[in-house]
């Protein structure tokens, strides 16, 4: 996983690289704003992309934009100080990967960068409850009509495990296929409803009836 940095301050820069390298992480780079993000993610072309909101210039959420829309297959997550529900819902419809809260301790930001890894969206504990509501509310994001009906039956097994939960891993024991043959899924299903993400598709699962049980802990990170 080749990662680029993007924050302005240069010593919390500075730490999660020694971090990253420590794990046998490879940065390719660091970014001071998110125009220099934006060009760095040009010229380096990164697997990853850890993303502050707050800089100066061009903000972290300016630059998931246009990175997204230039470069989709380079996976963004923002990693803020920023509990702001406005903040977490744009960077999610923007095109963000995951949010991660500076607070967490190493050993939870190790934990997430696994699931960076493995294929999984990363969310602060807490979060992805929130985002579920905000996409149950916001009118710009309802399923379109019967759109269910344009999925098969394996995919809407798929759908109802995401939305219990269930990791790539667990979805692919469940149901005796393998992880990529899970992402295989996904991808038909994100296409077929019109979705970006993977956490609109778990709202849409609940908007439209074909959500699995709840995760036991109500607060599980979403899989990607």
């Amino acid at each position: 996983m080749r990662v680029l940095l993007a924050d302005d301050h240069a010593l919390f820069r500075a730490g999660i690289a020694s971090l990253l390298r420590a794990w046998d992480i490879e940065v390719v780079g660091q970014a001071g704003d998110g125009q220099e993000a934006l060009e760095q993610a040009r010229r380096l072309r990164p697997d990853v992309i850890l993303m502050d909101i707050a800089m100066p210039g061009s903000s972290g959420l300016e630059a998931t934009r246009l990175i997204k829309a230039e470069m989709p297959e380079v996976q963004i997550v923002m990693v803020t100080v920023s509990h702001d529900d406005k903040d977490l819902f744009e960077a999610i419809k923007s095109g963000a990967r995951g949010y991660l809260l500076k607070d967490m301790s190493g050993e939870d930001f190790g934990e997430m960068l696994s699931a960076i890894a493995a294929g999984e969206a990363p969310l602060s504990p807490g979060l992805a409850t929130k985002i579920l509501k905000e996409f149950a509310r916001d009118p710009r994001e309802q399923p379109r009509r019967h759109a269910e009906e344009d999925l098969t039956e394996r995919e809407r097994e798929v759908l109802s495990l995401v939305s219990s939960g269930a990791t790539n891993r667990e979805i692919a024991g469940a149901l005796y296929i393998s992880e990529h043959t899970v992402s295989f899924h996904m991808k038909n299903i994100l296409a077929k409803l019109h979705l970006k993400n993977r956490a609109q598709a778990v709202a849409f699962a609940f908007q439209s009836g074909l959500a699995g049980p709840s995760a036991p802990d109500g607060d599980r990170d979403l899989p990607d």
